[in-house]
């Protein structure tokens, strides 16, 4: 875990960056913004989300284009984790369809924005 201390600056970038792109994202589909208590969980959500991310892609391998690795490892860990989590969450709540399909997405673009923010400024791995 001395990574996420190494990289709490990218980490928080990436936050911020995936937090920005995940309430335009939702207000572009008419969803009003979450209150203050909300916004707070959904922060401290998206910090941890991406701390495992930089993890992933400081552990990703050297020969793989980093461009590719940005793209595929959020996609990956968002159809193996977050689209199950958040189906079945919807699922069991009786969701209407359109949140059910909107919320998992919501979370592939604060993903996706997150890994372009990692690759732009560069994540530090941790010491052997």
């Amino acid at each position: 875990m001395i990574y996420i201390l190494l990289n709490a600056g990218p980490i928080l970038l990436g936050t911020l960056a995936g937090l920005a792109a995940g309430l335009l994202f939702l207000r572009l589909f008419g969803t009003p913004l979450p209150r203050a208590p909300v916004l707070a969980v959904l922060a401290l959500a998206e910090a941890w989300l991406a701390a495992i991310l930089a993890g992933a892609l400081i552990l990703a391998p050297d020969e793989a284009p980093p461009l590719v690795m940005a793209l595929l490892t959020p996609v990956v860990i968002w159809a193996g984790f977050v689209l199950p989590a958040v189906a079945a969450t919807h699922a069991l709540r009786g969701a209407r369809t359109r949140l059910a399909l909107l919320d998992p997405l919501h979370w592939l673009v604060v993903m996706l924005v997150q890994a372009a923010v990692f690759v732009s400024v560069g994540l530090v791995p941790p010491p052997r």
